[in-house]
């Protein structure tokens, strides 16, 4: 049986949105040189070689509205009407529509090469809406997926998930509310889906869900959905 892939988790704490992409893109690169390394390695070193590179990013981001590559421009009126809330606007280059990131939401960006997986973004998308599926159960909640790409309970969004895929490296990844001020959300239609609304690992328990509460459970369920070993390492990237 060949070893499981080793992804290397980076707990970033509190950091702006594009101080994050900024990093991403610096491990998405890392990749790929990795990968064109290969074509000078032997065959034998090749999955080696991939999985130098995997990472699990895990962030806060202060408040900060983001738009993926499906969107077309935003009107200038609204997106200064959402910068008057004090937060950030960002536009980038993950799929889906407009969303809302800030503390007390746990922020995942897996760095993959989906070549130590499976070559499918479908079924890579499906992995991590697996992961919080497991998750909830975890903390006792029962949620679901549907044609709407994240995680719900019921008609209420928990994680809304948008990411980006190019000669299979992954970046962006998913946000699960735990502790988050849901109010945020008022300001937007959540990913563009009319109807429906936001909750909370907090809302739906009643009591307090830090994120850091949630991190070790987040850690052993995609652990265990993407059959990897993890790593948390002080040295630099």
């Amino acid at each position: 049986m060949p070893p499981r892939p080793l992804v290397q988790v980076l707990r970033l704490g509190l950091l702006s949105f594009r101080e994050s992409e900024a990093l991403q893109q610096q491990l998405v690169l890392r990749h790929l040189q990795r990968v064109r390394e290969e074509n000078q390695e032997n065959q034998e070193n090749h999955q080696r070689v991939r999985e130098q590179s995997h990472a699990l990013l895990l962030v806060q981001h202060p408040p900060t509205f983001t738009t993926g590559l499906r969107c077309l421009p935003y009107p200038p009126p609204l997106l200064e009407g959402l910068r008057q809330t004090g937060a950030e606007v960002q536009r980038c280059s993950r799929g889906g529509l407009i969303t809302f990131h800030g503390p007390g939401q746990l922020v995942c960006y897996p760095i993959l090469h989906l070549g130590s997986f499976k070559k499918s973004v479908r079924w890579y998308v499906c992995e991590l809406e697996q992961t919080v599926l497991s998750v909830c159960r975890r903390f006792g909640i029962e949620a679901s997926t549907s044609p709407h790409t994240g995680v719900w309970v019921g008609d209420n969004k928990i994680c809304a998930i948008g990411i980006h895929c190019g000669r299979y490296v992954t970046s962006h990844g998913f946000a699960l509310n735990c502790n988050t001020d849901l109010s945020w959300f008022d300001h937007i239609v959540p990913c563009g889906i009319e109807g429906k609304g936001v909750t909370s690992l907090s809302a739906e328990l009643q009591r307090d869900v830090s994120v850091e509460e949630a991190i070790p459970v987040l850690l052993e369920a995609f652990r265990e959905r993407f059959n990897v070993s993890l790593s948390e390492s002080l040295k630099s990237l």
